[in-house]
């Protein structure tokens, strides 16, 4: 009986035992989630707030911008990415409509020299000197006004020589074969009709060799003989314009409606008259000749020497 007794008391101490070590150990794990976060663990188990750190709001001072306003373009320079436009204005009216005299007997005369105009100089400013001074105006990029300002008269004496008497009264002799300029560096190699303004000629050229040379007649003020380097495109030895009507034997086409070709007209009157556009030939025999030695895919140049 008494082994009884101290067997029950044993048991149950054994059982406070294991339910106090239960409790410990569920008192250490809610520690443990309780302060994992927040509390350190020091020797002997006791754990120690971490120290606060007080965190002040930053104070956010406002930014002023201020703004940016364009200025004037400095003179003389241009602004970033602007594109530089410079309007040509005309300057004061040296000759015009009306003027009478010697000068524009020059003009005349100087104009003629360069095919802008084909009747003979009379020393009047009329309709057909004002177009004929327009025409030459929107070739060289002149404001275009009918009117002779300085621009326009020291490009017009810079492609011009001083008119002889002859030229001045109109008494030219249109007989006379004219004498040829200088070639142009585009004539020097291949195959080309070179054209020269200047001296009113056409010159076969053949691998820097002048061949053949023939004086030639050009297009008027408003039907202007085009300037550049063109290929023959097409031969008609037998043409009849679609547009005039009038024949265009040995038509050597270069530049749309513009070929070399011979003239009745220009074997006629001379430098009387002037062209469509085209380069008027007056040698007949001579142009018959080069219509039999040039081949389409030759060269035309058309310049001022």
């Amino acid at each position: 009986m008494r082994h009884l007794h101290a067997l029950r008391r044993l048991l149950a101490r054994t059982v406070l035992t294991l339910g106090a070590a239960a409790l410990l150990v569920a008192v250490g794990y809610a520690g443990s989630w309780v302060l994992a976060p927040d509390v350190r663990p020091v020797a002997g188990g006791a754990a120690t707030e971490p120290a606060r750190t007080e965190v002040r709001p930053t104070e956010v001072r406002p930014t002023v911008v201020q703004p940016v306003v364009a200025g004037p373009t400095p003179r003389g320079r241009v602004a970033p990415g602007a594109a530089l436009e410079v309007e040509l204005v005309p300057g004061p009216t040296l000759l015009g409509s009306g003027t009478e005299g010697d000068e524009v007997r020059d003009l005349q005369a100087r104009l003629r020299q360069i095919a802008w105009l084909s009747s003979a100089p009379d020393g009047v400013y009329g309709d057909t000197t004002a177009a004929a001074v327009s025409g030459f105006q929107a070739k060289r990029e002149i404001p275009v006004t009918g009117e002779v300002d300085q621009r326009t008269t020291d490009r017009l004496l810079a492609m011009t020589t001083e008119p002889t008497e002859a030229e001045l009264t109109g008494a030219v002799d249109d007989t006379a074969s004219n004498a040829p300029g200088a070639l142009d560096p585009r004539c020097l190699t291949g195959r080309v009709m070179c054209v020269d303004k200047s001296t009113s000629t056409l010159r076969w050229v053949v691998d820097g060799d002048v061949l053949r040379t023939m004086d030639a007649r050009f297009g008027g003020s408003t039907t202007a003989t085009r300037e550049g380097e063109f290929p023959v495109f097409s031969m008609s030895r037998d043409h009849v314009s679609s547009l005039y009507d009038t024949s265009m034997p040995f038509a050597m086409f270069f530049s749309g409606g513009q070929a070399v070709h011979y003239s009745p007209d220009f074997a006629s009157v001379g430098y009387g008259g002037a062209s469509h556009g085209c380069v008027n030939i007056r040698d007949y025999d001579g142009i018959a000749a080069l219509f039999d030695e040039v081949q389409v895919g030759d060269t035309v140049v058309v310049y001022w020497s």
